[in-house]
């Protein structure tokens, strides 16, 4: 019995192997033809590099289904192993699917490069590429794991139960699942609505950073200190957040000086636009000086430049501040913020002594002006 088996068995496990050395030569041999055919678009190219791994055990598992369809149905172990070959083939071609989609979304990433001065189409296109390609990838999986359960018999009628308690079910998935398919749903509306991409400047929660990855969950914010926040993608539908670079990059950045009323404002301003020019990091569009605020000491001069950027402002106002406080330091050091006390002991106000108090005084006159410690805080 056992040889009359071994026999019947021969000729299919022959066929079976010149059918699998068959498969692996053609598939060893379609990966430069390929590579040759697609080197005209990054997107084909992207796509079979991506696929020639998947490739080489899609070919073969093939060759065997064919094989073993075309042996008799009562030889026996036959249905157990066309069961076996099928659930390899199903999930083959899954992985071939999902890495397909990868290989889209790799060409497709590689024909808008964001390491260029004007970035922002190429990260809006980036960012629905990479969010939409994760949600294709994941819906290959789920399907590709719903075709291999259903070759189970009792896996379809455990679906039925499922199916008949749907009600109860359904709910409780429901709620568990709850935030996960928000998050999906999120990322969805992230990518086709796009109030965030990839690169973008975002403060979120007082933190300044740069959005480093957007996945299927959540976003990946790195910080100026190189630290990383990481954010459910649920919470940018939900909550407000500043984004500096959803139109343009460039930005409008302010210097804030507390200074005496003695000072110019005429001079400052000549100084500040003599800085402006200097700096390679003012983008010539804005440098204004004003005061903003006034109070029983001192005043407040704000300067606002404009830069292209959120890192190349940043660095001009740095900059800018340092050599106004030099500038002033320089030429007008009386002009610093001062603190005036009267240093004779009070008498009654008289006509006389008014007069006396608001007569000329020599500048050089001491018990006049004295420094302040430190410059009050706005």
């Amino acid at each position: 019995m056992d040889h009359d088996l071994i026999d019947a068995w021969m000729r299919p496990a022959a066929a079976a192997l010149v059918a699998v050395l068959v498969a692996a030569v053609a598939a060893r041999m379609l990966r430069p033809v390929l590579t040759r055919l697609t080197a005209f678009s990054p997107v084909a190219s992207a796509v079979v590099v991506r696929s020639l791994r998947p490739l080489q055990w899609l070919l073969p598992l093939v060759a065997l289904q064919l094989v073993w369809q075309g042996v008799p149905d009562d030889l026996r172990g036959i249905g157990p192993l066309r069961h076996l070959n099928g659930v390899l083939l199903i999930a083959a071609l899954t992985w071939l699917a999902a890495r397909a989609v990868r290989g889209v979304a790799d060409g497709v990433i590689a024909l808008h490069p964001a390491d260029v001065a004007d970035n922002l189409r190429a990260r809006r296109v980036q960012t629905q590429t990479r969010v939409l390609a994760r949600i294709a990838a994941s819906t290959v999986l789920v399907a590709g794991l719903a075709f291999i359960l259903m070759t189970f018999p009792r896996a379809r009628q455990l679906g039925t139960s499922i199916l008949a308690s749907a009600g109860v079910a359904g709910l409780v998935v429901g709620l568990a699942a709850r935030s996960v398919f928000s998050n999906l749903l999120a990322g969805l509306q992230i990518a086709l609505a796009q109030p965030i991409r990839i690169d973008d400047v975002l403060i979120v929660e007082g933190e300044w950073g740069r959005v480093e990855e957007i996945s299927a969950t959540y976003v990946v914010l790195r910080i100026w200190d190189e630290r990383r926040l990481i954010i459910p993608l649920q919470w940018f539908i939900e909550h407000p957040f500043q984004n500096w670079t959803r139109r343009e990059a460039a930005m409008l950045g302010t210097v804030m000086l507390w200074v005496d009323y003695s000072l110019p404002v005429e001079a400052v301003r000549q100084e500040a636009q003599r800085q402006c020019e200097a700096l390679p990091l003012w983008d010539k569009r804005v440098c204004v000086v004003q005061v903003t605020e006034t109070s029983e000491r001192c005043m407040q001069v704000r300067v606002l430049v404009s830069a292209a950027n959120s890192g190349d402002a940043f660095d001009l106002r740095c900059a800018l501040r340092e050599g106004l406080v030099q500038f002033i330091h320089r030429e007008y050091p009386g002009a610093l913020p001062r603190v005036r006390t009267e240093l004779h002991s009070p008498t009654i106000a008289t006509k006389d002594k008014l007069a006396e108090d608001t007569a000329p005084r020599d500048p050089a006159a001491p018990g006049i002006d004295v420094p302040a410690a430190a410059s009050p805080t706005p």
